[in-house]
């Protein structure tokens, strides 16, 4: 899954993702790659820290040892990938679920945000940009897993090393919209607690608060009450990543949508012209240069010349 992320990326964009042993890594498990433009261009290094143990924190997430600037000079990024998946047993391969390989492809799309960031200062490279365009280029990225061309050249038997059938891409594909009213129904609260808890004021606030909030966000957006308590609830927890923006996945999720049709339209998924003239134009390299607005009616202007945004 790992290389049909690569793949992926070489389809739309070109770029090429070799291996480097020789660079410094801060772990056993952490793999090291190269990454280069069509042209051979260096673009950066990426890292992966694929699976668990005791020092790590649970999740999955993309960020930067160095971003990528022009101040001083072209300045190329060092990206990491972080997930927390199971090791095999000795001699026997790393068998992950569909929805752990969706989240491969998720945070490599980040990953390929800050890699293909092609602006001056590095406050606005790569997923510098605002909260309701960050998730894009990342849930955009996980629509290519589910391609009949990515499934059948990576998502092989592990033991007969045979393709995945037909039947079975089919129902992958069909489970994305199973059970959505209930996602989207215990989603909501959590959006919800996010705004309420970045509202409140006070750098403290006791475990009845926390209830009361989450009561409160539950009744404001008509959620799961056997939803998992507010506690429970990382992101709103993790500081200024999340204040008030949780909202922002779900928002994205209309976008995406939208951008990934456009490729559709073409007949083609992996068409070559509609990446690179505006997918990487207008998202993928241009970090937060642009308001969010004006970088997705330029993308969608350019992918679709004939239609009005």
């Amino acid at each position: 899954m790992i290389e049909a992320a690569f793949e992926t990326a070489r389809r739309l964009f070109g770029i090429t993702v070799t291996p480097r042993p020789d660079v410094p890594v801060w772990h056993p498990d952490v793999r090291a790659w190269e990454v280069r433009a069509p042209d051979g261009r260096h673009l950066g290094l990426f890292f992966g820290d694929y699976f668990a143990r005791p020092s790590k924190r649970s999740g999955a997430w993309m960020s930067t040892l160095r971003e990528q600037d022009k101040l001083d000079g072209e300045v190329r990024p060092l990206v990491f990938n972080v997930m927390n998946f199971s090791k095999g047993r000795d001699g026997e391969p790393v068998l992950i679920s569909f929805e752990d390989a969706r989240t491969l492809f998720h945070e490599f799309g980040h990953a390929l945000h800050a890699l293909l960031s092609d602006v001056t200062y590095p406050l606005i490279s790569g997923t510098g940009v605002a909260t309701d365009f960050v998730e894009l280029p990342s849930q955009l990225y996980e629509h290519w897993l589910e391609t009949p061309e990515i499934l059948k050249a990576f998502a092989t038997h592990h033991r007969t090393g045979e393709p995945m059938p037909d039947a079975l891409i089919a129902k992958l594909r069909a489970a994305r919209t199973f059970n959505q009213a209930s996602r989207r129904s215990s989603m909501w609260p959590a959006r919800s607690s996010t705004s309420i808890s970045h509202r409140s004021r006070g750098p403290t606030i006791s475990t009845r608060g926390v209830r009361a909030r989450g009561a409160r966000a539950d009744r404001h957006a008509g959620g799961d009450r056997d939803a998992a308590p507010p506690a429970a609830f990382q992101p709103r927890l993790r500081g200024r990543h999340y204040s008030a923006g949780y909202y922002s996945y779900m928002w994205s999720e209309v976008l995406d949508a939208d951008a990934f049709n456009a490729f559709q339209e073409t007949g083609d998924v992996f068409d070559r012209a509609t990446a690179e003239a505006a997918l990487y134009r207008y998202v993928y390299s241009d970090g937060g240069s642009r308001a969010p607005d004006d970088a997705y009616t330029a993308f969608a202007a350019g992918c679709r010349p004939s239609r009005r945004c």
